[in-house]
């Protein structure tokens, strides 16, 4: 097998691409790229939200290559993984390789792309081994088909939530001992501040920065378990948006970041609905937590909105 997919001179050039589309993450892309240039397959290992999936979308974007997506759970059976063959046309035809329905495997094998899959500790055992023959050999034999080699390109990236336990079964040492792994954790505030204004859209550096706030918040108190990744705070800036249209309420064009000062009431209640549809579902409190996940949010809301200006406050 090819051990790496481009020369040197256009993974720099790649790379140079990819930072112009994606917010931050420059030592993840080059530990990414570094490995699947290598030729070796990769677990992605952090919470939901932490642009796992986007790097990958840039990166095989950027190679013009397929990105198979795949959903680890306890339906993904070998035969959903390789494929199978069509009953119907079983019945008229018998077993034969044109009636066999290609699995995302196959078709990543076949088409020299990247087989993504998300939450791959839900996979069932099985399934596992049935990849594991894929990931050593490149070849896979089916039945009445035949073998299946693997374009060069073709590579294999999982992901997993450390943090989610539910559900999930522990991976074999023969699972690890065939992958390399990077850890992708949570951005610092500023790059997810410029993650929200890309994606809403939205001018006010005030919404932008309180969403984020309130949000990162969600991951530092110790009653919840699982805080909310960027995506809830692009959801909080965006209804924060709408409720604040729908009520005639004018959004701060403060351009600061600091703490909140002299904001209106009707803008500080505009964004706590927001948060608690935004952010009500994204949480999970700890086991041991005796409030719910609104009260949680309204005691967020009340430390950034209000104790947070008033220790602020000169003197």
């Amino acid at each position: 097998m090819t051990r790496a997919l481009v020369d040197v001179a256009a993974t720099a050039q790649i790379r140079a691409r990819i930072a112009d589309r994606v917010v931050g993450r420059q030592r993840e892309v080059d530990l990414l790229l570094a490995a699947v240039s290598a030729g070796r397959d990769l677990m992605l290992e952090g919470p939901p939200g932490t642009s796992k999936s986007t790097l990958l979308g840039t990166i095989t974007a950027e190679w013009d290559i397929p990105l198979v997506f795949v959903e680890g759970n306890a339906d993904l059976t070998p035969s959903r993984l390789v494929g199978h063959h069509n009953p119907a046309r079983v019945l008229r035809e018998d077993y034969s390789a044109d009636n066999f329905v290609e699995g995302p495997l196959i078709e990543a094998m076949r088409t020299g792309g990247f087989l993504y899959i998300e939450e791959f500790n839900r996979a069932p055992e099985d399934t596992l081994n049935t990849l594991l023959t894929a990931m050593a050999e490149r070849v896979i034999t089916i039945p009445r088909v035949g073998s299946v080699t693997a374009l060069p390109t073709f590579r294999v990236v999982a992901s997993m939530n450390p943090y989610d336990n539910i559900g999930t079964t522990r991976l074999s040492t023969s699972v690890h001992d065939r992958m390399c792994r990077l850890v992708v954790t949570y951005q610092d505030a500023a790059a997810e501040r410029e993650i929200v204004k890309r994606r809403t859209g939205i001018d006010s550096a005030r919404v932008t920065a309180d969403a984020v706030a309130v949000t990162r918040a969600t991951r530092e108190r110790e009653d919840i378990r699982q805080g909310s990744s960027v995506r809830g705070a692009i959801d909080v800036a965006l209804l924060a948006s709408e409720l604040a249209q729908m009520r005639g309420v004018t959004l701060p064009e403060v351009d600061s970041i600091d703490p909140p000062r002299g904001l209106p009431e009707d803008y500080t209640n505009v964004m706590l609905d927001a948060m608690l549809v935004a952010l009500s579902g994204r949480i999970h409190l700890d086991d041991t937590a005796f409030e719910t996940p609104e009260a949680v949010l309204q005691e967020i809301w009340q430390d950034h909105f209000v104790l947070l200006p008033a220790a602020a406050e000169p003197g």
